[in-house]
């Protein structure tokens, strides 16, 4: 795909790679072909799961292209364009679809395989549109805008929420890389593999998702992000009501032999 990210479906695996060498550095169109296939994704029935990688072996994505021409705009034109959103007709640019694609409804996973460098807006999309990450040992993630006077990915992050105080802030505020080993310890990813086992390993563990009922697969994910951010007994509430749901739409089964 011309626009530098390649969508493949294997059986009921779909595959994005990020493939804009040198460093899988995000352009406009790209963002837009992400929203895209995004759509694609989560409307076909016959893929169960996603797998977000990077081409070759140095980077996952080294976030947006720098090298990307911005045209001159106004404060004005700028606010304007964040406030209205993107449209089909709207020119390709930043701020541009990466805000649609964090904003989209998803209930089906989408695992990462992170083989090399994942960096500012390469992090904020693994962080925020991967349910289960894989990292190759050798890879590197961080978050280095605030070098370049560009903070603020904290907040959009609920970093704080996710990994301890500290290690957010460590990540936030010295904009410095850690490797794939710390990141685990930080539970940012769930294992490390060898280079050449990571694609290998997100298949297997695509696989073994698929093989769920995607009606299931959905209603766990559902219950799930809608439960995490209302108080207790919503939470309760809501993952009762679900769960009734679901029950309901299964055939009764015979109890397994040790239950009886």
């Amino acid at each position: 795909m011309s626009s530098g990210l390649r969508y493949e479906k294997k059986s009921t695996v779909a595959v994005f790679t990020i493939d804009n060498p040198p460093v899988n550095a995000w352009t406009p169109a790209m963002h837009k072909a992400f929203y895209d296939r995004l759509v694609e994704f989560i409307d076909d029935d016959s893929v169960r799961v996603g797998i977000l990688t990077g081409a070759g072996d140095r980077c996952f994505s080294a976030g947006d292209d720098i090298k990307t021409p911005r045209p001159p705009r106004t404060h004005s034109e700028l606010n304007r364009r964040y406030l209205e959103g993107m449209r089909e007709d709207t020119d390709l640019d930043f701020p541009g679809w990466e805000h649609k694609v964090l904003t989209l409804t998803r209930y089906k996973p989408i695992i990462g395989a992170i083989n090399g460098a994942a960096l500012g807006g390469g992090f904020l999309y693994l962080q925020l549109l991967t349910d289960i990450r894989i990292a190759a040992r050798g890879a590197q993630l961080g978050l280095p805008e605030i070098k370049y006077g560009m903070s603020g990915a904290g907040g959009a992050l609920q970093l704080g929420n996710v990994i301890s105080h500290v290690d957010a802030m460590y990540l936030l505020l010295t904009g410095s890389m850690i490797d794939a080993d710390r990141a685990c310890e930080m539970r940012l990813v769930n294992e490390v593999v060898e280079p050449e086992a990571l694609m290998d390993r997100a298949f297997a563990v695509a696989e073994m998702i698929a093989a769920h009922d995607p009606l299931a697969i959905k209603v766990e994910m559902e219950s799930y992000y809608r439960g995490r951010d209302l108080p207790r007994d919503q939470a309760l509430a809501l993952s009762g009501f679900m769960f009734r749901m679901i029950r309901s739409t299964f055939p009764e089964k015979p109890p397994l032999e040790d239950e009886k």
